[in-house]
């Protein structure tokens, strides 16, 4: 069942996306001019409705004494792929599952090991399962950004861009009069406008495009970009 959600809901939402550790009640209640305990009554009812359905730590696993992760990219029964989800969650390692609602790669899992080994173990589980790994990746980041939309005014137009080795991972909403508009990425590249930055997806009516060269940005848009951290103009510029 779709819950619908006011103005304060998302910026709840959104608050708790961005730091949920180092954030309180209080600090979004001053944030939204409301009572503590209206943020608190709402964060209960979002809970309870199941559209807050946690709060994750987000770990480097390099750093936790050079753990490896991997991402297994598999193809499932459609009518199996809960059965099947559930049953790889619980393979020792596997740390994140998704389904997706595709007839190829329709199931995807992240898992931690301390060596190739582990790795290697945890790949046969899940074919005993006769789950089909089509793929298999070493993951270097995973990076995690509150969902724009659910901002406040600036926040919902361009998102703090999360730091990923020499590049940052930044969200740009396209507006009425952005230069961009009605142009394809290959004509932002033709015209050398993005020469320090790669854009990795658009959000479009509430869905998730994979751009290619031939897509052209609308008003409206919500681009997720790959910044150079040392770029010496300002790579955003034609977008705003």
């Amino acid at each position: 069942m779709t819950v619908r959600l006011d103005e304060v809901d998302r910026r709840i939402i959104y608050a708790l996306m961005e730091d949920a550790r180092n954030t309180s009640a209080p600090m979004i209640a001053e944030d939204l001019d409301v009572s503590p305990g209206t943020v608190r009554n709402r964060i209960e009812r979002l809970e309870a409705e199941g559209v807050i359905q946690g709060y994750t730590a987000m770990i480097d696993f390099e750093r936790a004494d050079g753990r490896l992760m991997a991402i297994y990219m598999c193809t499932v029964p459609a009518a199996d792929r809960e059965r099947l989800a559930l049953s790889a969650r619980a393979i020792p390692g596997v740390i994140d599952v998704r389904v997706l609602m595709a007839g190829r790669r329709d199931l995807h899992v992240v898992a931690v090991g301390e060596s190739t080994e582990d790795l290697r173990r945890i790949a046969r589980k899940l074919s005993e399962l006769d789950i089909r790994i089509e793929d298999e990746e070493l993951l270097q980041t995973r990076l995690h950004s509150p969902y724009g939309p659910f901002g406040a005014g600036e926040d919902a137009k361009t998102a703090e861009a999360v730091t990923m080795g020499h590049t940052e991972l930044t969200e740009v909403t396209i507006t009425d009069d952005s230069t961009v508009v009605g142009m394809s990425i290959e004509d932002v590249k033709r015209e050398r406008m993005l020469e320090d930055a790669a854009v990795i997806s658009i959000q479009r009516d509430g869905k998730l495009i994979q751009p290619t060269d031939g897509t052209a940005f609308e008003p409206g848009d919500i681009v997720a970009l790959h910044v150079e951290r040392e770029a010496s103009d300002d790579p955003l510029a034609g977008f705003e």
